[in-house]
């Protein structure tokens, strides 16, 4: 398809302005590097959504989804085909135990939502990066629990646009996934469960969250949060006396502030990586590779991504 032709029919759905071509990425990503989308598109509704993916399906073209950027490395060759980035902000209550928010909503966003109308359930994720799609998609995790311990239903749409709501035990959630990366469905909404709560005690909550992240992970510096999973006890063995944490083990096999180029693992946290202005999407890979490696060779333990790659490598 002709790329302006394909544009104006982009247009038509979501309106002028809306739609780029040829956007560099790395400033919509915590990394900050990346290159370009032939598309990006920022849909305002879900009808707009799903009139993407209908024209994209009906035309043969690739969709990837762009949340909030915090936990994706997008390639120096930067994203064919269309990038959408949700822009869904709408919070609603449906029901006294539940809030739905749009997949564009920010976590943090949504956590102050609710510690003002004094509803309780998710303070403690105060600080979290990204967006709710994003969140659901990889079913974020924070002080040994999982998003979907919260989530009630998922309003998901196929790669054909048709709109279903999904409830929790259909969703497929685990460590760091969802059904989603198989179905390649995207998030449209999530209902979580909520239950009444003093303000002054959700924000206190809220505040030492806060503090902890703080204490314990490089937020002054561009990163992507946790680059790994941790090793998963029903699947992999550590040797006795080193602990179950992707951040331990490449601390102890010496690659605390190793660096490649302009990306440097942590020397507050072990399991990020974080970036200077010169670093590119290939500085960043090796490192983890790098990591990887050392971990491997040391312990026998090999450290799954936590972190989603995202274009042309």
């Amino acid at each position: 398809m002709v790329a302006a032709t394909f544009t104006k029919q982009l247009e038509a759905i979501v309106g002028p302005g809306h739609v780029g071509e040829q956007v560099l990425l790395g400033r919509l990503t915590t990394f900050g590097v990346g290159g370009p989308a032939d598309w990006l598109v920022e849909p305002r509704s879900v009808e707009a959504l799903q009139g993407i993916l209908r024209l994209a399906a009906g035309s043969g073209t690739p969709v990837v989804v762009l949340g909030g950027g915090s936990n994706v490395l997008v390639a120096d060759a930067g994203v064919r085909g269309v990038v959408v980035r949700p822009r869904l902000t709408a919070i609603s209550q449906p029901g006294a135990d539940r809030v739905r928010a749009e997949a564009g909503v920010t976590m943090n966003g949504l956590v102050r939502w609710l510690i003002g109308r004094g509803l309780a359930g998710l303070e403690a994720w105060a600080g979290t990066p990204g967006t709710v799609g994003g969140a659901v998609h990889g079913n974020a995790h924070y002080g040994g629990h999982n998003l979907s311990e919260h989530v009630v239903e998922v309003g998901v749409l196929s790669t054909l646009g048709a709109l279903a709501a999904v409830p929790v035990t259909d969703m497929g959630f685990g460590y760091d996934t969802s059904r989603l990366f198989d179905t390649h469905e995207v998030v449209a909404w999530v209902d979580v469960r909520v239950t009444p709560g003093d303000p002054a005690a959700m924000r206190t909550v809220a505040r030492a969250s806060l503090a902890h992240r703080k204490r314990t992970q490089p937020l002054h510096l561009p990163s992507a949060g946790c680059v790994f999973q941790n090793p998963d006890p029903s699947r992999d063995r550590v040797p006795d006396g080193l602990p179950w944490s992707a951040g331990a083990l490449v601390d102890r096999a010496g690659m605390k502030g190793a660096t490649v180029g302009g990306a440097m693992i942590s020397a507050v946290h072990a399991n990020f990586i974080v970036a200077d202005e010169t670093a590119t999407a290939a500085d960043i890979r090796a490192l983890i590779e790098r990591a990887r490696e050392a971990v491997r060779g040391q312990w026998g333990v090999e450290l799954r991504d936590e972190i989603v790659y995202l274009g042309e490598w």
